[in-house]
C-alpha cells in the first residue's frame, strides 16, 4: 500500500468514525446506519492492519485522533443506550399502568 493510499484510507476511516458521532447523537432510529458505517469501518480497519499503518512512528498522531473519535463514538454510543433504556422503562411502566386499568374496569 503506497503513503497516498495509506492516508487516503486512514482518511476514510476517519470520516466514517466522524459519521458514526453524527448519526449517534441523532437518536431515534440511527441503529441501522450506525451498524452499516460500523460494517465500512471494520472493512477499513482490517486493511489498515494488515498493512500495519497505524505500526509506524510517524503515524502517532493519526492513531491518537483515531483513539478520540473512537471514543467520542463510544460515548455517544452509552448515551443513546441510556435514552433507548429510559423510554423502554416508560414503555413499560405505560404498559403495567393500561394492564391495571384493565383489570379493574
Amino acid at each position: 500500500m503506497s503513503n497516498d493510499e495509506q492516508v487516503s484510507v486512514l482518511d476514510e476511516l476517519q470520516a466514517l468514525l466522524d459519521r458514526q458521532v453524527e448519526v449517534a447523537r441523532q437518536g431515534d432510529s440511527a441503529g441501522e446506519q450506525i451498524e452499516r458505517l460500523g460494517r465500512q469501518a471494520d472493512c477499513l480497519v482490517e486493511k489498515i492492519s494488515h498493512a500495519g499503518v497505524l505500526e509506524r512512528t510517524e503515524c502517532e498522531s493519526r492513531r491518537k485522533q483515531l483513539r478520540k473519535s473512537y471514543e467520542k463514538l463510544c460515548l455517544a454510543l452509552t448515551a443513546q443506550k441510556a435514552d433507548v433504556s429510559e423510554r423502554l422503562s416508560q414503555v413499560r411502566r405505560g404498559k403495567r399502568i393500561v394492564e391495571t386499568y384493565r383489570n379493574h374496569i
